[in-house]
């Protein structure tokens, strides 16, 4: 019986979760979704002697593994020893993080143990959006991608704000219900307990809406014109002919670009011709995207490509370099963008935020053996190179920057607030979200840009190769939504916004300031273990 209602309370929570995400998902759901687990890790605190923390991480786990494959299970799409490593790691991750629930409460009691429990999750989340391991889809403060009206805050907090909020909705619930049950509805405390959650819920989301309704955006339209050409990426893009494919995109494009048109925006990995960046000119596909433009005069055309770099054999220039075949080199591969703009010059943008064991091997001491079973998501086998710094595509002619971002490097906030304070004032994310078939995977994907248009207040023209390429306003709406597996192109003017917010020039400080709490409370539990020996 112990058995079964532990694992009982371990299920509910996984169901709450699941039933909570976008897409389809119930979001209030999420300030509930814990509670079961918190009643478990009660229980066997209560009715335990030994092995308590072990006992708890074996159903927290459990837990944390069928949420995670309920949600992200299209991964095993893509790569499948990828996908089983990413369900294994991030709930093993996870359940981690909720021993320190266990860690403190002995040592410093049951309320601080919630709040360094808190600071550990919201640390955990801040270390996964940088670490060479980082999986943050399920990042908590992405469940509200779908109710953004809800969220408008997040241009101060970004997505750990969100993550900090159901946290804290989720532990004054507990403790409502558990108080409630101890001694009745009709308690002082619990009436206390339960109107603080219900200020906290509420008066969040209707600042959050009056926001929404009363923010305007500054009237500086740019016409973007977005392609989604629609072609198989298990079948055809990487096996197929690259200028009919590149051809295909320009007829697309023909049918909206005209001479009022700023920017063409095609997705990632669009050009699968191998470019040399020491010799772009020499690239028939480039010169044919220059040939297109140069009949539109203000046209800036921006698109995904694979590509390497040869360097000198005396500079070897990252650890992701390789020798060249006839050894007298060495290269880097890239997924990249390049923009040329209306001098039909060429910049480059290498993709920074690599999905690990697909297009970067994370930590190849200890995972080496692992490579051979990833695939390449963008047409080129090893890992690939990166840049350091968040450079915005600009030309001499315009004064708009646009911020690239590749494929889910838009759902790291603060690796794209390096844009920002670049001077973007726009963001173009380029995608290649085929590789997850018809499943949730490309529609959280898509609603997620929305958390990325609010943190900075920043309109969003967004290509996929196929479904969703759509627009994103500055106040999250999405609009012009293509359908999955179709070719189709669309056309809007959007507004430009250089106002910096209060994220873009902080990051994650809201984060840090969870980190500095984290560490306080475990260094101050390990200091009273050792006092009381």
């Amino acid at each position: 019986m112990k058995f079964l209602y532990r694992i009982s309370l371990s299920l509910l929570s996984a169901v709450l979760l699941s039933l909570a995400w976008p897409v389809g998902g119930f979001s209030p759901l999420l300030f509930i979704g814990f509670i079961p687990i918190f009643f478990l890790g009660e229980n066997i605190i209560e009715h335990e002697t030994r092995r308590k923390g072990t006992k708890f991480f074996f159903y927290s786990w459990v837990c944390f593994i069928l949420w995670n494959v309920a949600d992200t299970y299209w991964v095993y799409f893509s790569t499948d020893v990828g996908g089983i490593l990413a369900f294994f790691f991030n709930s093993l991750f996870m359940a981690i993080v909720m021993q320190s629930l266990f860690i403190t409460r002995k040592r410093l009691g049951k309320i601080w143990s919630y709040i360094a429990l808190v600071a550990c999750w919201t640390s955990f989340e801040m270390l996964h959006l940088s670490w060479q391991l980082s999986w943050p889809w399920l990042t908590l403060g992405n469940g509200f991608a779908a109710t953004t009206s809800w969220v408008q805050w997040y241009e101060y907090t970004g997505v750990l704000g969100g993550t900090i909020w159901i946290w804290t909705i989720n532990i004054l619930l507990f403790f409502t219900i558990k108080s409630c049950i101890n001694v009745g509805t009709k308690d002082k405390k619990s009436i206390k307990l339960g109107s603080v959650s219900g200020i906290l819920i509420f008066i969040p989301i209707i600042f959050s809406i009056i926001v929404y309704h009363a923010y305007t955006e500054k009237k500086n339209g740019v016409n973007i014109v977005v392609v989604q050409p629609n072609i198989d990426p298990y079948n055809e893009k990487f096996s197929g002919n690259n200028l009919e494919q590149l051809q295909k995109m320009l007829d697309l494009a023909s049918q909206k670009v005209d001479s009022t048109t700023d920017y063409l925006i095609f997705p990632e990995t669009a050009l699968q011709e191998g470019i040399c960046e020491n010799a772009l000119d020499s690239s028939r596909s480039l010169r044919m995207l220059q040939s297109f433009r140069s009949d539109y005069p203000r046209l800036k055309i921006i698109t995904g490509i694979s590509s390497f770099k040869k360097f000198p054999p005396d500079h070897k220039p990252s650890e992701t370099a390789k020798w060249g075949t006839d050894s007298s080199y060495y290269y880097d591969i890239y997924n990249a963008a390049v923009q040329i703009d209306e001098q039909n010059k060429f910049t480059v943008y290498h993709k920074s935020k690599l999905v690990p064991g697909v297009e970067k091997l994370p930590y190849p001491a200890i995972f080496g053996s692992l490579e051979k079973y990833a695939i390449s998501l963008g047409g080129m086998s090893g890992s690939y190179g990166i840049q350091e710094n968040r450079t915005p595509f600009s030309s001499a002619k315009t004064k708009n920057k646009i911020a690239p971002a590749i494929c889910y490097e838009s759902i790291y906030g603060d690796f794209m607030s390096g844009y920002m304070t670049n001077d973007a004032d726009l963001i173009c994310i380029m995608t290649n979200d085929g590789w997850w078939r018809d499943s949730p995977g490309y529609k959280q994907h898509c609603i997620y840009g929305s958390l990325l248009a609010i943190e900075f207040r920043r309109s969003i023209a967004r290509s996929a190769n196929t479904g969703i390429s759509c627009f994103i306003n500055q106040r999250g709406d999405i609009s012009q939504k293509t359908n999955w597996w179709v070719p189709a192109v669309i056309k809007e003017t959007i507004n430009a916004n250089d106002t910096v917010t209060f994220y873009a020039r902080h990051g994650d400080f809201f984060g840090w300031i969870m980190f500095l709490t984290a560490t306080i409370l475990i260094i101050l539990a390990l200091l009273k273990r050792i006092f009381n020996k």
